[in-house]
């Protein structure tokens, strides 16, 4: 365990440097006219520019951050599921997500060239593990839990692009895939406590602040997501 712990914080010690190494994605561009935006513009006008990913990897103590929630999430996935091989992929994975985490909550964009690199390398290590234990149902099962949860996720995201961006989507790959490996009650309980967690945060928000129109703002989804994914790995 403690050799886990302290790689995985190492590496979250990193994130800044990550964050700092992403490429800057183009600045928006939205129409001068209100009457031409559309409902997400509209949101992204009223909130004012993102910030770059060089502001946000600037961020005070950032580094001593990712780190400790790093080494606690993994230390409670740790304890959870023991020692076996998937222990470590699993808690390897938690800073990159912490990674995702953090940039999408301060510029509402999951990257990409994070994302899909990081998917890739889980089909990999599933492939391998398939080829040295050859548990077909468990290979066939993380796959399908991953189309699965792309697919329900695209479908929200075609239905209220106001409220979902498509990093959302290859980021509900990447969880569907993990959660799928340990199998389906963790896939289910992961995917829905995301969204639970999502709507319990806008409605608590409105409550505090008394403002029914910050249920109409555009929040990052992929932190919800993320949190609601580590609840459906310890539930495993």
């Amino acid at each position: 365990m403690s050799p886990l712990l302290a790689l995985a914080g190492l590496l979250a010690l990193g994130v800044p440097a990550g964050i700092r190494a992403l490429p800057e994605p183009p600045p928006e561009v939205l129409p001068d006219s209100p009457e031409d935006d559309s409902a997400l513009e509209r949101m992204l006008r009223a909130e004012g520019p993102k910030e770059s990913f060089g502001q946000v990897a600037a961020m005070p103590r950032l580094a001593l951050w990712s780190a400790a929630g790093a080494v606690l999430i993994d230390l409670a996935i740790g304890l959870r599921l023991g020692g076996q091989a998937v222990t470590w992929v699993v808690a390897l994975l938690v800073p990159v997500l912490v990674l995702l985490a953090v940039v999408d909550w301060r510029t509402r964009l999951l990257p990409r060239v994070v994302v899909l690199p990081a998917t890739g390398v889980l089909l990999a290590l599933l492939l391998l593990e398939w080829a040295v234990h050859r548990d077909t149902g468990t290979l066939v099962r993380a796959v399908v839990a991953m189309l699965v949860a792309r697919s329900v996720f695209w479908v929200l995201w075609f239905v209220r692009r106001a409220g979902m961006g498509f990093g959302d989507v290859r980021l509900a790959a990447l969880l569907g895939l993990v959660l799928g490996r340990l199998g389906w009650t963790p896939w289910l309980i992961g995917l829905y406590a995301g969204l639970l967690l999502f709507a319990v945060f806008g409605i608590t928000l409105m409550v505090v602040k008394r403002d029914r129109s910050l249920l109409k703002r555009a929040y990052p989804f992929g932190p919800f997501m993320i949190a609601g994914a580590v609840l459906g790995i310890l539930a495993s």
